[in-house]
């Protein structure tokens, strides 16, 4: 019942500029990520109403040598049918997956994947998610294989896939001695439906309002 978010957002991507200016003027193309170790499974990342932390990863990037312009693309989305791991239902349906997914692995006698560090990390955010993404795509997977099976033999279902997903991450290390708050952290939302895009815009400055006149 509650489970379609009904509200606009906006989302933050970082991305190289030239990028960002194609899906401006080529709005259907849309950049799909499907990297094993993306932290909510496949599709278009966003930060959540955080054009800073889209731009300083994108600067990150540039540091790296991955990005020479780092930019920062707006979209305004609607979450629609939500995987939202802010929500506990959603975190019970996630470890109910993950149970399944591990049994599949042990049946094959395969080694479960894992989430890791990097090198550069001094905090330890085990910034890549191989297990978090694996299990998550084994959810959407089994879904889609229920939805896909009701509809062959019954002609509908009941079964909804996904639209988006989305998750809250602490990551960096605390804003100040002692702190409970963390420097990096996030709402993060990936858009597997592409639908759920209406629309991408150049994120404009600040103006000063009112203007004084002199």
């Amino acid at each position: 019942m509650y489970d379609v978010r009904p509200n606009f957002i906006i989302g933050f991507h970082g991305c190289e500029k030239s990028d960002r200016d194609k899906l401006i003027n080529h709005p259907n193309e849309i950049l799909i990520s499907k990297n094993p170790y993306d932290w909510l499974g496949n599709g278009m990342y966003f930060w959540e109403n955080n054009y800073t932390r889209a731009l300083l990863w994108a600067e990150e990037k540039k540091k790296n040598g991955k990005i020479k312009n780092p930019s920062v693309l707006g979209a305004v989305i609607h979450l629609g049918y939500c995987c939202d791991f802010l929500d506990s239902k959603y975190i019970r349906l996630i470890q109910h997956h993950y149970t399944g997914f591990k049994d599949l692995y042990d049946i094959l006698g395969d080694e479960l994947p894992k989430n890791r560090n990097v090198n550069s990390d001094s905090n330890k955010n085990l910034l890549l998610r191989e297990l978090d993404c694996a299990v998550i795509e084994f959810m959407h997977q089994s879904i889609f294989e229920t939805w896909d099976e009701e509809i062959e033999v019954e002609g509908n279902s009941s079964t909804k896939n996904f639209d988006t997903t989305r998750g809250v991450f602490t990551e960096g290390g605390p804003a100040f001695e002692g702190a409970g708050l963390f420097e990096k952290s996030h709402i993060q939302v990936c858009v597997r439906n592409p639908n759920c895009i209406k629309g991408f815009f150049t994120p404009r400055e600040e103006i000063e309002f009112p203007i004084i006149e002199k």
